[in-house]
């Protein structure tokens, strides 16, 4: 398999197996998409597939400063700007739906939200705001029966509008610490209903929101991210990740794809061999690859697609500059959440 070489990805017929990772930009002043991030995704439409920067599906879903949102009308309709641009630029953008769950703080949601969680426990780190600067994490509350019914309709409200908005699927955030991890997690899930305590009862939540949103959309406009052992987001290590990981992906067989990304953990290599193992479908990798790297593990049969983050931020033309053996830009990283175009869509292309 050549990093180069086209694949067929459920309907996409993609022209390459590069694929542009989502990375939080924090442009969407007041929640709402605009020209900017208009620009910042179309001037990287050559990438073989565009994974959009985590998308709020509920005002409870947005934690972070200036997120975009998917769960209004106007939210919608400035998306499809978006998507509309990207595709008269041959490019082809799914939607990652990402609730951040106790990943957030109150001084960046709007009115009448809250920060909920599977269980009552408080990351153990800081979030900027806007008014207040860096502060440390909100105290979440533990969802109630009624809550977690909400959030999964929150989810399939927000791939309904993302459908309706020219996207070409969507990725539910399963990694990071988020939301659907934190379900995952011993550490943030001390349930002791049928949503904690064991791989099984752990796993559930996310496997409803996986079924309620493929019915609604079909499961082959349907992706998920994953993150298997990771500790981002104050998750600490436990014991069992690998059979976590095995028990979710047998419950996402069908869907378009499981996105993993990597960790140096000793038990990493295993719990991918499971993952694949389990959910036999297209898998894409991510995890600071170079153009060496990501063709080294096609060939491996490692993955069938490979992302890229940091470099993406750069590097408009990143396809372009690997295929060609071109230096690769650096980003500047106190420009990554600035508001304005600087460090976003002002990175040069190649001449010629």
């Amino acid at each position: 398999m050549d990093l180069f070489s086209s694949y067929r990805l459920g309907k996409l017929a993609l022209p390459n197996r590069v694929v542009m990772a989502p990375m939080t930009r924090s442009r969407a002043v007041g929640g709402v998409p605009n020209d900017l991030m208009r620009a910042y995704y179309t001037q990287r439409a050559s990438a073989g597939l565009i994974l959009t920067e985590g998308i709020a599906p509920s005002p409870n879903g947005l934690g972070y400063a200036r997120i975009p949102g998917l769960f209004s009308e106007a939210q919608t309709q400035a998306w499809r700007s978006i998507t509309d641009s990207v595709h008269a630029a041959g490019g082809h953008i799914i939607a990652q739906l990402m609730h951040v769950g106790r990943i957030a703080h109150v001084n960046n949601l709007p009115a009448g939200a809250r920060v909920v969680a599977p269980s009552a426990v408080t990351a153990n780190s800081k979030m900027w705001t806007d008014q207040e600067a860096l502060q440390p994490m909100s105290a979440p509350e533990e969802m109630s029966a009624a809550d977690i019914d909400e959030a999964r309709e929150e989810f399939v409200h927000a791939s309904r509008n993302a459908i309706a908005a020219g996207f070409d699927g969507v990725e539910l955030h399963g990694a990071n610490g988020y939301l659907l991890e934190q379900f995952l997690h011993p550490h943030a899930n001390r349930r002791t209903d049928g949503y904690g305590g064991s791989v099984e009862k752990r796993a559930r939540f996310v496997l409803e929101v996986v079924k309620a949103t493929a019915d609604a959309i079909g499961p082959e406009h349907l992706g998920i991210r994953l993150s298997p052992h990771n500790t981002f987001n104050d998750l600490p290590p436990h014991e069992e990740v690998q059979a976590q990981y095995a028990t979710l992906a047998r419950g996402l067989r069908g869907l378009l794809y499981v996105h993993v990304v990597a960790n140096p953990h000793e038990g990493f290599a295993a719990t991918m061999q499971a993952v694949r193992a389990s959910f036999e479908g297209p898998l894409i990798l991510n995890g600071g690859f170079d153009r060496a790297r990501a063709q080294a593990a096609l060939e491996a049969r490692q993955a069938d697609l490979i992302s890229f983050g940091r470099p993406f931020i750069a590097n408009p033309d990143l396809v372009q500059r690997m295929q060609r053996d071109a230096p690769v830009a650096v980003a500047t990283p106190e420009k990554f959440y600035t508001p304005g175009p600087e460090g976003y869509v002002d990175y040069p292309a190649l001449a010629g």
